[in-house]
């Protein structure tokens, strides 16, 4: 995904295009992998001296509920990344060292549910954490 394309997502979505939300999202095209909030609102602050944590967090937030973004928790606390071209169900090897992601071409979940028999798993997500080839 692009910004151009992430900004056309806003727009069906009903929210305005300003460049707070542009500058986020060029931060996440140049890097593909789980950032922290407090890295963004640090990049975004050369541009925009005044903004806020609380503005950043939303935004992420809301990014992420119109499927631009994705989120996860590594070391305690929220990291978002732009979505994958991967559409639909997926999962994650997430680099603990550089953030870094690749996607899981299967649902291990197909396995899990032989062993929950009587069980209505309503949601799961199933994320892998390690070294990349680059950190290892």
């Amino acid at each position: 995904m692009n910004v151009e394309t992430a900004l056309q997502r806003l727009k069906e979505k009903g929210f305005k295009r300003t460049k707070q939300r542009e500058r986020i999202l060029e931060i996440f095209v140049k890097q593909d992998q789980y950032i922290a909030a407090k890295e963004i609102l640090k990049e975004i602050q050369n541009d925009f001296p005044g903004v806020s944590y609380d503005t950043i967090y939303r935004n992420l937030y809301m990014l992420t509920d119109v499927d631009i973004l994705e989120a996860t928790e590594l070391g305690g606390e929220k990291h978002f990344r732009l979505g994958c071209d991967t559409h639909g169900h997926h999962h994650h090897f997430i680099c603990t060292t550089c953030g870094k992601t690749k996607s899981i071409e299967f649902c291990p979940m197909d396995s899990i549910n032989e062993n929950l028999h009587g069980y209505d798993v309503e949601n799961h997500k199933f994320e892998i954490y390690g070294k990349c080839p680059q950190c290892h």
